[in-house]
């Protein structure tokens, strides 16, 4: 389908997206909705393109800050009705396929995330026995240990299902379970719910709990804040929620915490120093 217009504009959008310094996905769904995309891991990507009358849209990388509007160049041909019809058919029959397959990756990563989460061992309660704790100044808060010293962290869904699981080396490094679902998904750090917390990374959030004793949610990136913060609402319709972002230079955390905020019908907080997060502000004993 990607052929219905000369000079392929799909590949014209990809090349212009390399262009401005972003590595574009395999695969570009032209449906004029936004899509979200990893960039080095991360779901720092995003574009919107469609392919009706003049060929446009956008792209972005929310870490580099970096948001490019686009058209096509001249010489392409509009769609004949008939084409439109099978490029509808097609969308709708990749969506299909690329749901089901989601799904199914979703529910793999679950059954590995129960598996690992059983066999590994407890961290180290104290700061002292680990060097991510150290640096980051927190206790373990139930987090478990596997190979390499590495931190364990269960993520779960709203239905309180473990289904994925972060990584963090000593050094802190941090991964997930390949296909695991994250989208709507949490760590949790207990504490009082009167007030309830939600921030990005666990460090940040090990943080506010041990300095506000209030319980904490981890939405685990930017990207992820607004989704986890509509599913915390719902668990806790009656309590004061609190989007604890990241002062990011890009502008990305103070943005995505405004939006959960909105979200949520909370309020959101932001470190008063550039590019710094709450655990950052919490051991300089600013707070």
């Amino acid at each position: 389908m990607d052929n219905f217009y000369s000079g392929d504009v799909i590949q014209q959008f990809k090349t212009a997206m390399q262009d401005h310094g972003i590595e574009p996905p395999d695969s570009i769904i032209a449906d004029g909705t936004l899509q979200r995309f990893k960039i080095d891991g991360k779901l720092n990507g995003a574009y919107c393109l469609h392919l009706d009358n003049k060929p446009a849209g956008f792209f972005q990388d929310f870490k580099q800050g970096i948001k490019q509007t686009w058209k096509a160049a001249s010489g392409y041909m509009p769609l004949s009705e008939f084409q439109k019809q099978q490029l509808t058919k097609k969308r709708f029959e990749d969506e299909q396929s690329r749901q089901a397959l989601e799904v199914s990756k979703h529910r793999d990563a679950a059954i590995k995330a129960v598996s690992i989460w059983a066999k590994a061992e407890p961290a180290p309660a104290a700061t002292a026995n680990h060097p991510y704790l150290i640096k980051k100044q927190i206790q373990a808060h139930g987090a478990r240990s596997g190979r390499d010293n590495t931190l364990i962290i269960p993520i779960y869904a709203p239905d309180k299902a473990l289904v994925n699981l972060q990584f963090i080396s000593p050094t802190g490094g941090k991964r997930f379970l390949a296909g695991g679902q994250k989208k709507g998904c949490f760590a949790v750090i207990r504490g009082t719910t009167e007030r309830i917390l939600i921030a990005e990374g666990y460090a940040t959030a090990a943080s506010l709990n041990e300095s506000t004793g209030h319980q904490v949610f981890v939405a685990l990136d930017a990207g992820n804040l607004v989704p986890v913060s509509i599913e915390i609402r719902k668990l806790f319709p009656d309590s004061e929620l609190i989007i604890c972002g990241d002062n990011d230079l890009s502008g990305v955390g103070q943005k995505a915490a405004h939006d959960a905020a909105l979200a949520c019908h909370g309020a959101y907080l932001i470190p008063k120093v550039p590019g710094h997060h709450f655990n950052d502000e919490i051991n300089a004993g600013r707070i």
